[in-house]
């Protein structure tokens, strides 16, 4: 897919969902709980990558940051300039891929659901560490397909049936060891390591979320939702 058809299928993906607050989907809480506010937003330079339409680089605003936020698609950037307009919010059309950011730009990175959606995502993320301040943080939430809906994605390829995450055109299968590792190949260093959400799928109808699991030790290698704080080191 060529990146003028992937900007036209993200726009159109975006045209048609609403402004999320940014408060309470699985992978915003859990990126909530690795951010410390005092060391990672307030007052400090905060780039959110994959913005969408704004939600949760608002609640970033509100928490002290200062905040760009960006995005590959421009209608999903145009919402969130009408929704957002009172926010001192700096919104700015970008390819995670390429960012057009001086090296060491930002103390803290947040990325949420993002590099799964990209071509490259290593390379996605070796510019998140290049664009971060040495000693800044980042913040990457990806799905983690070690559990019943990688299996389940397996079934649909051997079905020769497609797998997409809510219509999005571009779904790689991104996984907790692999990601740790394109972290670790951009040079920053893991902190934290959380996981949450079991689900089992059910046929024509959204997959079933089974709870109890997230309390087991040990359960999060096998669990949706990933998220991962990691440092750059001084040099």
């Amino acid at each position: 897919m060529s990146i003028e058809s992937s900007a036209s299928a993200y726009d159109r993906w975006h045209s048609e969902l609403p402004v999320d607050d940014g408060s309470s989907t699985p992978w915003h809480l859990l990126a909530n709980e690795l951010l410390d506010a005092e060391r990672d937003l307030v007052g400090r330079a905060v780039l959110e990558i994959g913005c969408g339409r704004g939600g949760y680089a608002a609640s970033l605003c509100r928490r002290g940051a200062r905040v760009t936020a960006s995005d590959f698609s421009s209608a999903a950037l145009d919402v969130a300039r009408k929704e957002f307009a009172g926010l001192d919010v700096e919104w700015l059309q970008a390819d995670i891929q390429e960012l057009p950011f001086d090296e060491s730009t930002f103390d803290t990175v947040v990325s949420c659901e993002t590099i799964e959606h990209v071509p490259d995502p290593p390379r996605a993320i070796a510019e998140l560490a290049r664009v971060l301040r040495p000693g800044g943080t980042l913040v990457l939430t990806t799905p983690n397909y070690l559990g019943s809906l990688g299996l389940y994605r397996g079934y649909l390829r051997l079905r020769g049936r497609p797998f997409t995450e809510a219509g999005q055109p571009i779904n790689q299968f991104t996984m907790i060891p692999r990601t740790f590792r394109w972290i670790r190949q951009a040079e920053l260093r893991v902190e934290q390591v959380r996981g949450t959400g079991h689900y089992l799928p059910v046929p024509g109808r959204p997959p079933v979320r089974f709870t109890p699991l997230d309390h087991v030790p040990g359960m999060k290698l096998l669990a949706l939702h990933s998220a991962f704080r990691a440092v750059k080191p001084q040099r």
